[in-house]
């Protein structure tokens, strides 16, 4: 207790020193957890977003479907059997079946891949009640990614042109009923969507799906030979791009942080320079070295303490702002291929925070302890003679 009165005394009648170096540790505070949260933030959006508009909760593949290689969605489609039937008609499931095609917009040739699903599905937030239409019209709906990219608008037709399970041509006009925005990419560029039955005669393949989007987990052979997808797997690639985002930003406060500890250990060389008459004076008085080295640590990690102070105090309004109105993603963020808000809001767990206080606490002390040690081999009559070596 007498250590720690004295240390907090030693630090206030330092005055402005003490400041400085709590207000440059107190900025690395606020960096760490500022870009953390915001990290937060974009992988809570993009997994929320994901699954309300792509994989709901989770997916049935066919065996042979992989969504990476296009090639192999000729050949990965199955007949939906009763049980599957009894799943859609319970919302349970919803089918989707995947060909490839080519899209004619104003004369100009695009390749598409035309998504056929149920309008009447309520697991995905796709506005596929907009594909109700009557007579032979075929309506789609297509994301504004793929409208920019056509250079197309809502109400407009257009060409489009697929071939059957036989491998036959064919082709036809179809209708856009709506422009929906999505933030999910693979939901949106180059893909349109028409009504499950239309693509199924289109194509040949009668009560056929490549993939159905789950509503909720199934076993792996709980249907048939359909393999379950969970959210482990499909999110597979976006975690580990956060995980990529959160080691690069690691470097950056990592540099902060290191200079700020820096402050610290050259204020603790100086400082202990400077005392030697002090300090041999604890000495003599009968307090034993490791006391009076637990008196200069408790000086340095004292600074965490102060620099946890002054961040609350500025970094509190930021914290409060930022998590209220979000940060703008720059304009062209959203075509890099993941999800993406045009707004991110940060989100500041209380693990997040208490890391970084204990995180910074243990490395202010860490550093602090370091040039302390040599008072542990000092003499007391050196010390009172000022020739600490």
């Amino acid at each position: 207790m007498i250590a720690l009165k004295l240390a907090f005394k030693n630090l206030i009648g330092a005055g402005l020193r003490t400041w400085l170096n709590a207000g440059i540790l107190s900025f690395s505070f606020v960096v760490i957890i500022f870009y953390n949260g915001m990290i937060n933030g974009w992988n809570d959006q993009a997994r929320r977003d994901t699954k309300e508009w792509e994989i709901g909760g989770g997916q049935l593949w066919h065996p042979e479907f992989d969504p990476i290689d296009v090639y192999t969605y000729q050949d990965a489609h199955a007949s939906l059997s009763a049980k599957v039937q009894a799943l859609i008609e319970d919302q349970e499931v919803t089918p989707i079946l995947l060909t490839q095609a080519s899209a004619y917009p104003q004369g100009r040739m695009i390749g598409v891949l035309l998504k056929g699903i149920d309008p009447d599905q309520t697991i995905l937030k796709l506005p596929t009640e907009k594909l109700k239409a009557e007579g032979d019209e075929i309506p789609v709906i297509i994301g504004r990614r793929m409208a920019e990219s056509l250079k197309v608008n809502e109400g407009e037709t257009m060409l489009i042109r697929w071939r059957d399970k036989n491998g036959t041509f064919d082709a036809l006009e179809v209708k856009i009923v709506n422009v929906f925005k999505c933030d999910v990419p693979t939901v949106d560029s180059r893909q349109i969507w028409l009504p499950l039955e239309k693509l199924q005669i289109m194509t040949g393949m009668e009560n056929q799906a490549t993939f159905m989007v789950t509503k909720r987990g199934f076993d792996e052979a709980a249907i048939d030979n359909w393999v379950f997808r969970d959210h482990d797997f499909l999110l597979h690639d976006m975690d580990m791009l956060i995980q990529s985002k959160k080691g690069g930003a690691s470097v950056l406060w990592g540099m902060l942080l290191i200079i700020a500890l820096l402050a610290i250990f050259d204020t603790q060389v100086l400082s202990i320079f400077r005392r030697q008459k002090e300090i041999g004076t604890y000495i003599a008085l009968g307090m034993t070295r490791w006391q009076v080295v637990w008196i200069f640590t408790i000086e340095g990690s004292a600074y965490s303490v102060f620099a946890a102070i002054l961040a609350a105090i500025y970094g509190t309004p930021l914290f409060y702002y930022m998590a209220n109105n979000g940060f703008s993603m720059p304009s062209g963020a959203d075509d890099m291929g993941i999800a993406v808000s045009a707004v991110i809001y940060p989100v500041y767990s209380i693990g997040l925070i208490v890391s970084t206080v204990v995180l910074l606490v243990l490395a202010a002390t860490f550093v602090s302890f370091l040039p302390s040690r040599k008072i542990a081999k000092l003499k007391p009559t050196e010390a009172l003679k000022g020739k600490i070596q």
